[in-house]
């Protein structure tokens, strides 16, 4: 049960941080990895560090995910690496800071072509090879921020982030006929390496408002991804599950048991 030994995984994003934490869970599992990024030097690194921690291989792709061609380039050298494509995890995405008052067009224009358009162009690209297959799988990397909860100078992320499950379920009604599914995962506060910059008593403050206590993992990201490209989990589809300690449950920081 809960087999992905051989099956080929796009991880878009795939060298640094959730990304790389997803392809870490797939690689682990046998599963063949492509690591897609924009920085040649981060893929290369992501792609060391994996090396041999399956039986699966694992290959770097350099792609721009705002660019449908680059997505297109992407997927044709996935299939020639690994000869199709049974997993697309679209976790590419950018989170700069704007606030709302001072926001540009560009700014606004940036996060959307990357983590919206990004997402579209991305399945586009690697939908022929996913019906292939028999049983394609699609997981998005959206958020808790814009889908449930807000932050300040946040709002064109939270609101690409919701876009994200607007676009999962009618692409999973349209995609259903053809055996894929198409999932989205809400991450909560996770430690990559940009909160650990943050220092020790950003991170224990952040962890005393979570319910469990402790900031989740890449790996845990990574966990769901693996058991939603599973062939038991070919039933759910169109879903968005929060993986976040508990975090959007407390009504404050004080219904938080010390």
């Amino acid at each position: 049960m809960f087999s992905l030994a051989g099956k080929s995984v796009v991880v878009t994003g795939g060298s640094k941080g959730i990304g790389r934490g997803i392809a870490s869970v797939f690689a682990a599992a046998g599963a063949n990895v492509a690591v897609a990024a924009r920085s040649t030097a981060d893929i290369d690194a992501a792609v060391s560090a994996l090396d041999g921690v399956g039986e699966g291989a694992v290959i770097g792709v350099a792609a721009d995910v705002s660019d449908p061609d680059s997505c297109r380039a992407m997927a044709a050298a996935v299939v020639d690496a690994f000869g199709g494509i049974d997993v697309l995890c679209a976790n590419a995405g950018i989170f700069p800071e704007a606030p709302l008052a001072t926001m540009t067009p560009e700014e606004l224009a940036q996060v959307l072509d990357v983590n919206v358009k990004g997402n579209v162009f991305a399945v586009q690209a690697c939908l022929p090879w996913l019906i292939a297959s028999g049983r394609g799988r699609v997981i998005l990397t959206s958020s808790i921020t814009g889908p449930i909860t807000g932050f300040p100078g946040w709002s064109h992320y939270g609101a690409s982030k919701a876009a994200q499950l607007g676009f999962m379920r009618t692409a999973a009604i349209e995609l259903a006929p053809q055996a894929i599914t198409v999932n989205a995962i809400l991450p909560g506060n996770i430690l990559t390496e940009g909160l650990a910059d943050m220092g020790d008593d950003y991170l224990a403050g952040m962890a005393r408002v979570i319910p469990a206590g402790a900031l989740g993992t890449p790996a845990d990201i990574g966990h769901l991804a693996a058991f939603l490209a599973t062939d038991e989990a070919a039933y759910i589809t169109g879903q968005a599950i929060a993986v976040d300690g508990g975090q959007v449950l407390p009504e404050s920081p004080d219904a938080v048991a010390p």
